[in-house]
């Protein structure tokens, strides 16, 4: 098979992009709040901020990070918190100053962020004070020197934000009790670098720009070194493929997801920021209904998700009554969009839900569908531009067309390696450069590319290669299901038999109902052997549903 690269993209969409159009996220981030200066850039809890007082405020950070905590340029500084204003704030103050973006998932457990801050050598974290008492439990086992801690009104104006801040820890005691002497506040912060002098940083496209942490193909969470021109080279990929549907300052992007997370990271926070965009920052997205009372209240073009995140909204039955009129661009990605949600989606909405791919290892993006695909594919798309990829099998040759493989990638979006790890940096690329994804995938000869599952999740049966998401996708579609999961687990005689764990929606629902469907559906030896009922299914900061939680 020879190297997929498309030869001939969707309408308006550029072959290659530039991605040395900027110097930097800094040089971008500057450029977009000149550019916009008076237009709204996010909006969190009824609060909106322009991109001027974005731009005030992240340089205040910038100087206070610099004059009164003496950060040189390239220091790791950590950030911890959700999708509040102070996010975005801390987020480009520190690259502004220089710094390395270490994002940091709220929920982890005291042993995992003592493990991600020690690897980075990360000296400065900033933190939402609801998990400041998790910090409280590691500090002393780590090189943290600063902490800057927020509260969610911090930012919400003065009366507002100590009303908040008040009912969240008084009456709703939602921050458990900590000591962190040596913390200042967010605001605190922001006050003395109002009257400190800010250095501009000389910053280049091969500077680190993020230490973004994933569990990657193999092995413990480790920090793929993410630079500025890859950060750039992504979003000017996926700005490349917005081409023609949207325009500059008059989008509206709905950001559920966290931009801890490398999707809404890029697609969201760095892709929409380049075209002027309103973001609108959902806190709580598991809290459905007040989800889709903040989505009420505004008209939104662009919103992205995981499936289970789509899938949730769907089964809210106030979701349909809200005004999709202005939407314009759906996007899924993180875990396989199934048929069953995707073709809902597009009926209540009149918007396709649209599959991409990508890893944090390529900033993320490698693969989008074409925007103008009104109906579901099961494919996760075509490669964006500047993007190369090929299918090998288990002897690292190409494999012909439709013939299922490793999907392995070249692009400027790829990572430089992992974070001090060189022996697992060697075994994520192949011997001439390039990076594994791990992910069984299969490519027509139009391009477009199907992932049939990660080599981890696959399950041998009797020497037959099972996927799970082909079950899945398969129970999804029985009415009384809400999702579904499956597993292989130790079997005598079959080497492994297939477990299905299932959310359902209707009591009614049987073992034998759902076996009885997939034998409609699916060859004998992936009929599940064993179903269990249960009523909620463990998931990733994303949403992803975490097969290895429940092996």
């Amino acid at each position: 098979m020879e190297k997929i690269w498309l030869k001939s993209y969707p309408s308006g969409v550029p072959a290659e992009i530039n991605p040395d159009t900027y110097h930097s996220v800094k040089d971008l981030f500057n450029q977009s709040v000149k550019k916009f200066r008076y237009l709204p850039a996010y909006s969190c809890l009824d609060k909106t901020i322009t991109y001027a007082e974005l731009d005030e405020l992240t340089h205040h950070f910038a100087a206070f990070l610099q004059s009164h905590l003496q950060l040189e340029k390239g220091t790791r500084m950590a950030i911890m918190m959700p999708n509040v204003l102070q996010y975005p704030v801390a987020l480009f103050g520190a690259l502004r100053a220089g710094m390395v973006i270490v994002n940091v998932n709220p929920l982890y457990t005291p042993r995992e962020l003592e493990h991600q801050l020690n690897d980075a050598g990360v000296e400065t974290i900033v933190i939402l004070a609801h998990f400041a008492h998790t910090l409280e439990q590691v500090i002393a086992h780590t090189a943290i020197k600063h902490v800057i801690v927020t509260e969610v009104g911090d930012l919400l104006g003065w009366f507002k934000g100590k009303l908040v801040n008040f009912t969240l820890k008084y009456l709703k005691k939602a921050i458990p009790p900590y000591q962190l002497p040596q913390a200042i506040t967010f605001n605190r912060a922001i006050n003395l670098g109002a009257n400190a002098d800010y250095f501009p940083p000389s910053v280049t496209g091969d500077d680190l720009a993020f230490l973004q942490y994933t569990g990657g193909t193999t092995g413990v969470s480790k920090g793929a070194m993410l630079t500025h021109r890859n950060m750039l080279a992504n979003l000017q990929q996926a700005s490349a493929w917005l081409n023609g549907v949207v325009e500059e300052g008059k989008e509206l992007v709905v950001t559920a997801l966290p931009m801890y997370h490398i999707f809404a990271l890029t697609a969201n926070c760095l892709t929409f920021l380049k075209l002027g965009a309103h973001n609108l920052l959902i806190v709580n997205p598991r809290d459905m209904q007040g989800f889709i009372k903040e989505l009420e209240k505004y008209s939104f073009t662009a919103l992205t998700g995981v499936n289970t995140l789509f899938n949730g909204l769907l089964n809210q039955p106030n979701f349909a009554q809200l005004d999709f009129s202005s939407l314009k661009v759906t996007l899924g990605g993180g875990m396989p969009v199934q048929k069953k949600v995707a073709e809902r989606w597009r009926e209540i909405t009149k918007v396709p839900l649209l599959e991409a791919y990508g890893l944090t290892e390529c900033s993320p993006a490698v693969t989008i569908n074409p925007l103008n695909l009104m109906n579901y594919n099961g494919s996760i798309g075509l490669p964006i531009p500047s993007t190369l990829i090929e299918i090998l099998d288990d002897d690292g040759k190409p494999v012909p067309f439709g013939m299922a493989g490793e999907l392995v990638i070249k692009g400027p979006q790829v990572m430089r390696g992992y974070w001090q790890r060189e022996e697992e940096t060697r075994h994520a690329f192949t011997a001439d450069g390039w990076l594994r994804t791990g992910d069984i995938a299969t490519v027509d000869e139009q391009g477009f590319v199907r992932i049939v599952d990660r080599k981890k999740d696959m399950i041998l049966v009797s020497g037959f290669n099972v996927f799970p998401n082909e079950i899945e996708e398969v129970v999804a579609a029985l009415e009384g299901v809400v999702e579904s999961a499956a597993i292989g687990v130790a079997d005598e005689k079959s080497g492994e038999a297939i477990k299905l764990f299932v959310v359902k929606k209707d009591p009614r629902l049987t073992p034998e109902d759902i076996i009885a469907h997939c034998r409609q559906h699916l060859t004998s030896y992936k009929i599940p052997r064993q179903i269990e009922f249960r009523d909620d299914l463990p998931k990733s900061n994303v949403g992803k549903i975490l097969r290895r939680a429940l092996r």
